[in-house]
């Protein structure tokens, strides 16, 4: 398993991707409303990921014809923006990527749009948290299966939710997908040591109900077996020279977020 391993210089320009990812998210937050077609959103993330310098690391991937991924309801990831137009009570998935100088940012956030379902909402949290706990774990000299182990143990310890098996997270860089493959699941203490300069997209995907799922005709959009609902949420982070971590998608780096559970970022990209 060849692990792309980052210098700081490259870890800053991977900040600068991560950045125009997080901004561009927030942004779809802020301008998400009931009525309005996925479509719509795809064009608001376009504009501004070129306003920020950066281009899409989705449009044209495999032949993906979008510049985010939208999936809702019983969408779980990969969902294709179109003509759907977001209902009260749905919830919205979107997944965004950048590149900045070569160097790829990845990352996903869930919303419910107008009427909450608290169930719902307990399952978007959860699935947020989740992300948060798996990140934490993967500090310095930790094996790549503790991230795993730590974002079942809470999901499995906040309900019966469905983990999703076929997809997880990955190493970024120089690509979006990179070695090795993160996993949602498992027993802690297996796999490579994390260390300084690794990079890892952490993205736990959830159900309200089965684990298993599908895709469409479209070739793209995974849905759920059952036709539950779930929740995607995802982070790229490194680990610094300094032994810390830092979240290159998140606006304050994980600050916030990562300090709640004890663990202290990096201030050498801050």
């Amino acid at each position: 398993m060849a692990i792309e391993i980052k210098s700081l210089d490259q870890l800053k320009v991977m900040r600068k991707a991560g950045l125009l990812v997080g901004q561009t998210l927030a942004l779809l937050q802020e301008s998400i409303k009931v009525g309005m077609r996925t479509d719509a959103l795809d064009a608001i993330a376009a504009a501004n990921i070129k306003r920020g310098g950066g281009t899409s690391n989705f449009l044209g991937y495999h032949g993906f014809p979008a510049t985010i991924c939208i999936s809702i309801n019983d969408e779980i990831v990969h969902g294709i923006p179109g003509n759907r137009v977001i209902e009260s009570g749905d919830v919205v998935s979107i997944d965004c990527g950048a590149i900045i100088d070569g160097w790829h940012g990845d990352a996903a956030i869930s919303i419910i749009v107008g009427d909450v379902d608290p169930i719902d909402q307990k399952m978007v949290d959860v699935c947020e948290e989740s992300m948060w706990r798996g990140i934490a774990a993967g500090k310095l000299g930790a094996p790549l299966s503790d991230i795993g182990h730590a974002i079942q143990s809470y999901i499995d310890s906040e309900g019966k939710y469905g983990i999703l098996q076929e997809y997880g997270g990955h190493g970024i860089g120089t690509a979006m997908h990179q070695e090795p493959h993160v996993l949602n699941f498992g027993k802690a203490g297996f796999g490579p040591k994390l260390e300084v300069g690794i990079a890892l997209a952490i993205e736990p995907m959830i159900t309200r109900g089965t684990h298993k799922t599908h895709v469409l005709k479209d070739d793209w959009t995974v849905v759920t077996n059952d036709a539950s609902r779930g929740s995607h949420w995802e982070n790229s982070y490194a680990l610094l020279p300094d032994g810390r971590p830092f979240v290159l998608t998140a606006l304050d780096g994980g600050r916030e977020r990562l300090g709640a559970l004890g663990v202290e970022i990096s201030d050498l990209l801050a």
